[in-house]
């Protein structure tokens, strides 16, 4: 009984092998296709990021470079729009290299040059075309935009703004700032409340921040317009 059973496994996996067999040749050229296409996929990636990308991406950081340095010396002008010895500025940076890490940047930083500027409509649509999720970079560009907007005079988007920034840095560098300047701005449109919990947060959550020394004469002089 033993050997027949082994005799009759064997035959089963013969006949498997075969039924295989038979179902490559049938299909052999669809297989061969399907792994060739795979083949130049993985290549085509590889090649699209060694040859393509990456250099790109370095090529986009070295154009970068004179724009920070000019950035770091307040020459926002040359920053933004370049000068007559090679540098094209962060707004064809941010073109040319559309796609890269350092077009992206480049996005930002011409949106703040431009603030400074005093072109606030503009550093709004730049600012808000940087894409990105540090809890450091992307807070600071959203109070950068509510400072454009209070610029603009548009107050109650200013104060969303800077809130949102402040609440989405959750730090004592810059939620402190973007809460005073909402809190001034809300005090301004005479929303005494929402002000003196700007402030309060503050004093509360950030008491390790320059803000906190000073925020308590902010509380007093909001309370005492309210009445």
């Amino acid at each position: 009984m033993a050997e027949q059973k082994k005799t009759n496994e064997a035959l089963n996996v013969e006949e498997t092998l075969t039924q295989t067999e038979a179902f490559l040749m049938k299909n052999k050229k669809a297989i061969i296709g399907a792994v060739v296409a795979l083949v130049l996929i993985v290549a085509g990636v590889v090649m699209y990021k060694n040859l393509y990308a990456e250099p790109r991406e370095e090529k986009a950081q070295a154009a970068l470079f004179k724009g920070e340095q000019y950035f770091e010396a307040n020459a926002f002008e040359l920053a933004l729009n370049g000068d007559s010895v090679g540098y094209a500025g962060f707004l064809k940076v941010a073109d040319e290299y559309s796609g890269t890490k350092a077009a992206n940047l480049a996005k930002a930083y011409a949106g703040i040059c431009l603030a400074q500027l005093g072109k606030n409509e503009e550093a709004i649509k730049a600012l808000d075309s940087f894409s990105g999720d540090d809890q450091m970079v992307a807070p600071a560009l959203k109070g950068a935009m509510g400072n454009c907007y209070a610029r603009l005079n548009k107050l109650d988007k200013a104060a969303s703004l800077l809130l949102k920034a402040a609440n989405e840095a959750d730090n004592n560098t810059l939620s402190p700032i973007f809460l005073q300047q909402a809190g001034e701005i809300l005090m301004q449109q005479g929303k005494y409340d929402e002000a003196i919990k700007a402030f309060t947060t503050i004093k509360e959550k950030y008491f390790r921040s320059f803000q906190s020394m000073s925020v308590d004469k902010y509380i007093e002089q909001a309370k005492l317009l309210k009445k």
